[in-house]
């Protein structure tokens, strides 16, 4: 929503916001009891069968559709129906079988897009060298300093709050797509974007090296 308002048009703008805002709001209230039946429907059949995972995927390219055709980001359609789809053994089982193809394949082709549109050479002087490193310490001083000071504020003790701070500094996919998002709405350059990739690649590779320090190997394992 935040992206629509950059919208040269502020009839458009409003409308987006509006827009996403009905239907998040549709979502949140009718959307579970008009999903229901799904669930009703997988305990008589005792699985997820063909035709309701179609239903399923349907439904998600209705909802990322709709989000797209009012302005707002096509994700956003897709976040609201798995916050209002059913709770339960059909809610694992359905994930359990849109999962692997998930992150086998959208996933990689995800990431490639990303380096796609990453422009290192563009960080090509002096004064964008120095934006990398004032941008990374900036996040690792906004997220893992201030993660770190409030763990140790509720009563962790010094290592544990160094890999909740460590945790919590990753940035990971999230930053990812709401990077691509600014880039292809024109809110973000790709110098800037490059840059930030470079901020949310570093931080997610230092928190697992981090977090072991802290812990040790075998509280990641377990």
């Amino acid at each position: 929503m935040v992206l629509a308002s950059f919208g040269g048009d502020r009839d458009i703008a409003v409308l987006a916001i509006g827009g996403g805002l009905a239907f998040a709001a549709f979502m949140l209230t009718l959307g579970p009891r008009l999903l229901r039946p799904l669930a009703g429907w997988f305990e008589r059949e005792g699985q997820v069968t063909a035709s309701m995972l179609s239903v399923a995927l349907t439904l998600y390219a209705l909802c990322a559709l709709a989000m797209d055709v009012v302005g707002i980001h096509a994700v956003f359609g897709g976040f609201m129906l798995g916050v209002a789809m059913p709770r339960g053994k059909f809610a694992d089982v359905l994930r359990a079988q849109i999962e692997p193809i998930t992150v086998a394949l959208f996933l990689p082709f995800f990431f490639t897009y990303s380096g796609l549109n990453t422009r290192l050479d563009l960080v090509n002087s002096l004064a964008l060298l120095w934006a990398v490193v004032a941008v990374l310490a900036a996040s690792v001083l906004g997220k893992g300093v201030a993660c770190y000071g409030a763990a140790r504020l509720f009563g962790h003790s010094h290592r544990s709050a160094v890999a909740v701070g460590a945790l919590m500094n990753a940035r990971g996919l999230m930053e990812l797509i709401i990077l691509n998002m600014g880039l292809q709405r024109g809110v973000i350059g790709p110098e800037l974007f490059s840059i930030m990739v470079l901020m949310a690649v570093v931080t997610t590779l230092m928190a697992t090296p981090v977090f072991e320090w802290a812990l040790g190997k075998s509280s990641s394992t377990q």
